[in-house]
């Protein structure tokens, strides 16, 4: 008892240092945090934060790059190519959607096939990642090669089988169909990964359940496997036409735009106001505008995915 009671003070004297200890410790902890944090917080301003505010700050001038001086405009820029804007939002709307539908009818309808037992699955999933993992110049060259007029692989192999030519990329129906299945080419397995990784968490019980009670494969698909897999399929669907809203590569490499303004999209058609025209305040004041309209899509696709959360 005696010993016991000596060890009490003893004891606290070892906690109370040690408590403040502690907090010294935290401080340093948030100030060792901070410091941490701090070179990816000014790379971000730097990259992202100031060309953005220096963007608007170029919209309201009147400026090129073929004189140094520049004049404060205001919204003019703006009245002066809202009506091109609008113009060509039909087309990146037209042009996202398509590419959006595509992949995504693909990407499901290939991991229905690659998630029953069939021989060669593993080699096939394999074999069809490859168009996902070539850069988007490299897919765009490649199909403006096969849907080329004069030696492309697709008017080659119609003439072989007795076939009249066909001449996509020089009509505007047809070159808006190129530039889609270009894409729809490169985008289709990363959507096909996604529904195939969810259809694999599907619990096979529900299957064989449904399967001693009769259900046929197509009811099986349409009132277990869809439902499983429809919420993270929309989000992908949602976050593929995000991209495919900005998307320049494709259409710029294959049709610049043509023919005529068939497929000149917001991208397409910025670059040429900054690039083609020189004109630095207009093709800001474009990019302002696509910004918004960016940021109200986006807005959309988180307010899509918190509510599939709460489920």
């Amino acid at each position: 008892m005696q010993q016991a009671i000596l060890d009490r003070p003893a004891t606290r004297e070892k906690t109370e240092p040690r408590s403040g200890r502690r907090t010294t410790l935290g401080a340093k902890d948030r100030t060792f945090g901070f410091m941490i944090a701090l070179p990816a917080v000014l790379l971000f301003l730097v990259i992202a934060i100031y060309p953005l505010v220096s963007s608007i700050g170029t919209s309201l001038y009147d400026q090129s790059l073929l004189r140094p001086e520049r004049t404060f405009v205001g919204f003019d820029n703006y009245t002066a190519i809202f009506g091109e804007f609008v113009a060509r939002l039909g087309t990146t709307l037209t042009f996202a959607t398509l590419a959006t539908i595509f992949p995504v009818l693909l990407g499901v309808a290939l991991a229905v096939l690659l998630n029953a037992r069939i021989r060669g699955r593993n080699i096939l999933r394999g074999t069809l990642m490859l168009p996902w993992l070539l850069p988007g110049v490299v897919v765009s060259f490649l199909w403006a090669w096969i849907f080329n007029d004069s030696y492309g692989v697709l008017n080659h192999l119609l003439t072989m089988v007795g076939l009249p030519e066909v001449s996509l990329l020089g009509n505007p129906t047809g070159a808006m169909a190129a530039v889609v299945i270009a894409k729809t080419w490169h985008s289709f397995p990363w959507i096909m990964v996604v529904a195939l990784s969810v259809l694999q968490t599907l619990p096979s019980e529900q299957l064989e359940a449904a399967t001693i009670d009769g259900a046929t494969r197509s009811q099986r698909f349409r009132y277990i496997s869809l439902p499983h897999i429809v919420g993270p399929v929309a989000l992908v669907a949602t976050l593929e036409f995000i991209y495919n809203f900005g998307n320049f590569d494709t259409i710029f490499v294959m049709t610049g735009g043509g023919p005529g303004d068939s497929t000149t999209t917001l991208a397409v058609s910025l670059y040429q106001l900054a690039f083609g025209s020189y004109e630095l305040g207009k093709a800001s004041a474009m990019g302002v505008l696509w910004l918004i309209l960016l940021a109200i899509i986006s807005s959309a696709y988180l307010l899509l995915n918190r509510r599939l959360e709460k489920r």
